[in-house]
């Protein structure tokens, strides 16, 4: 890099609360849709004549396009220019909403939905990039914190603005509703984001397109994702499709690797793994999707499935815990740009207090009253922040400043992965667990148990009662009896998968300290970078 120019000095033309803002209202839209989406899952299926299974294919589409941008986003951005490469990928998304709001068949819909989710997946590795640029190293928590923010608030209103909008209008809306937010995105975008001066000299100096790693990248991750998301549906190893896609994933992938390792340019720059606070922080990055992807799984399908919630309703129980984190992400933000505290201690702090939470989700009942679920699940996530605002500044530290596109790129590529193997393992635990806890629970369901026969006989009586016939009454009372069985299987296997959650937290406590103290995060940037 040529001396004449002060890398390190740079600041942004415009003031960087509002290119954070013009940034982060990308964000809220892309996650917002996400969620959104999910919800009105059911009313797709109906309207375009597709079955639940087909139209699970919406959701898979999307996750599988955007998986297998996110980890390349970081070479897109450097050679193409990060801000025509971020302004391509709000482009994309809103214009692909648009096709999404539009299709009237399910063929039509996923191919829009791919699109859709090849622009959303490069939208968050170029925020953040674009983030750590603009703000000096002792504001970064700040900045992180106004991210942060919208990627929590967006799905904590997202299901309930979902089912009011599918309830009040269509599903075609909740795709309309991104199109003039994307506009306004577009239009700030252009006129606040700018590529710094290192960005510009840089992207004079990628060679040429590495294709093999391009192709070996997006082949492996789309089919590990579709192993993911498609395994415990499919029986996993049991189902030769799921089998060969894993075989194909793990081998493009470990291919992947050793092409990478070699390479003089990179798509990925794997050697920055190497940094000792980089790879910790990505391996806390990975654990961190886990649980918050995993969570926000099983306490919805908990309250819908066992005790009868609507999505609406399910969505107002986890709302409030999405406006906690709102809250407390500034504060986290705040402690960690003052360096008041240790980013490490700050981090345990908060893998403590969430595996405390998850741990009190393991005594939910049938009978829990709503307010309860709502504070305990506020209390589960009110760690999240004092994970999330330090580890994303953490990646950062004692890193070159030109790999800051590589470095979003691969942690959000983590975070999102670690979501989808997280989904992917509670829900065949899930599965697995309610299985063992049928048969345990069967063994007692026997014609010569006292209690057992205690119970149909109870119930038949009140079933006769109501004008039942004898032998209707006891078919009724037996069927009841299984029901319940099958309730309460149901019930210990969430409450094993909280536990389960909580105990892998817990072991993770003590692993920030891996990482050397980040004394840097106090120092102005020329310091920090070695000047």
């Amino acid at each position: 890099m040529p001396d004449h120019i002060d890398y390190h000095n740079w600041k942004p033309k415009h003031n960087p609360w509002l290119v954070a803002l013009t940034v982060t209202l990308a964000t809220f839209m892309e996650v917002l849709d996400t969620s959104i989406a999910n919800v009105a899952l059911p009313h797709m299926a109906g309207s375009l004549g597709a079955s639940q299974e087909e139209a699970t294919w919406v959701l898979t589409s999307y996750l599988v396009s955007s998986a297998v941008v996110l980890p390349i986003s970081g070479w897109l951005a450097t050679r193409y220019g990060r801000k025509r490469f971020y302004m391509t990928c709000v482009v994309m998304f809103t214009v692909c909403s648009f096709l999404c709001g539009i299709a009237q068949s399910l063929p039509m819909l996923i191919i829009a939905r791919i699109l859709q989710g090849a622009g959303g997946g490069g939208l968050a590795p170029s925020e953040q990039a674009i983030l750590a640029d603009t703000f000096p190293v002792s504001k970064r928590g700040q900045a992180f914190a106004v991210y942060g923010m919208a990627v929590v608030v967006a799905p904590a209103i997202g299901p309930t603005l979902g089912g009011w909008i599918t309830d009040n209008f269509n599903w075609h809306w909740i795709f309309f509703i991104n199109i003039p937010i994307g506009i306004l995105s577009i239009f700030l975008s252009n006129r606040m984001v700018e590529d710094p001066p290192y960005l510009q000299e840089q992207r004079n100096k990628v060679g040429k397109v590495d294709t093999m790693g391009l192709g070996l990248i997006t082949i492996g991750v789309g089919f590990l994702e579709f192993v993911l998301d498609k395994g415990q549906e499919k029986d996993w190893f049991g189902d030769t499709k799921i089998t060969t896609f894993f075989i194909l994933a793990v081998v493009t992938l470990v291919a992947f690797v050793i092409w990478e390792w070699n390479h003089p340019d990179p798509i990925v720059d794997l050697k920055l793994l190497k940094n000792r606070n980089f790879g910790t922080a990505i391996f806390l990055q990975f654990i961190l999707g886990m649980v918050l992807f995993g969570s926000t799984v099983l306490i919805p399908q908990f309250l819908q499935v066992l005790m009868g919630y609507t999505a609406e309703r399910a969505g107002m129980a986890l709302s409030p815990a999405g406006f906690l984190m709102m809250a407390t992400m500034p504060i986290a933000g705040l402690i960690v740009s003052k360096g008041k505290m240790d980013a490490r201690l700050l981090v345990s702090i908060g893998y403590a207090i969430t595996a405390i939470g998850l741990y009190n989700l393991t005594h939910l009942d049938l009978q829990t009253d709503f307010t309860t679920i709502v504070l305990w699940r506020m209390f589960q996530v009110s760690g999240l922040a004092f994970i999330f605002i330090p580890i994303s500044t953490l990646n950062y530290v004692g890193v070159p400043f030109n790999k800051n596109n590589q470095i979003s790129s691969f942690s959000n590529f983590a975070r999102n992965l670690g979501g989808s193997v997280g989904t992917a393992m509670l829900t065949t635990f899930l599965q697995r667990t309610q299985q063992v806890h049928q048969s345990t629970l069967g063994a007692n369901l026997v014609p010569g148990s006292m209690r057992y026969s205690e119970f149909i006989d109870n119930t038949k009586q009140s079933l006769m009662r109501l004008g039942q016939s004898s032998d209707q009454a006891s078919q009724t009372a037996v069927g009841h009896a299984y029901q319940m069985l099958l309730q309460q299987a149901s019930m210990l296997s969430y409450m094993n998968a909280f536990w389960l959650l909580s105990v892998i937290i817990a072991c993770l406590i003590p692993l920030p300290f891996i990482m050397r103290k980040p004394a840097a995060m106090r120092k102005p940037p020329e310091e920090a970078m070695g000047h």
